[in-house]
């Protein structure tokens, strides 16, 4: 059973940093590539980031490129999302995802298994 665990989420001030952690298990964690989504109040889900499984490339949405990084421990199979100059728009639940290709898709539909996502709450 796959299982995708997000934590490290919780309320900063607009400028601070969070570090969220995506924890994989049942899956071969190195064949996959990640990605990263959030979910903002009434809004709908959107792509934020992504690493590739081949060769650790990564991808960002232009609202969040130069203050976000991804990264990836593949003995650990963990993915990482630091989150710095965070803003109260990035306010979201932020979901990590999986898909089994070694391109990184802003389209959550080529994701095949989803976490439960994270709260992020950021006070102006």
């Amino acid at each position: 059973q796959v299982q995708l665990v997000e934590s490290g989420g919780g309320l900063v001030q607009a400028g601070g940093s969070l570090r969220l952690s995506c924890a994989a298990s049942g899956l071969t964690f190195s064949s996959y590539t990640m990605g990263w989504f959030r979910q903002g109040p009434g809004k709908d889900r959107e792509f934020v980031g992504g690493i590739s499984w081949s060769d650790d490339s990564t991808y960002y949405v232009d609202s969040v490129k130069g203050r976000f990084t991804i990264s990836r421990d593949n003995v650990k199979n963990t993915v990482y999302l630091q989150m710095n100059g965070l803003k109260p728009e990035d306010t979201a639940v932020y979901s990590c995802a999986a898909r089994q290709h070694y391109l990184v898709s802003a389209t959550r539909f080529e994701y095949r298994f989803w976490g439960q996502g994270t709260q992020v709450t950021v006070s102006s």
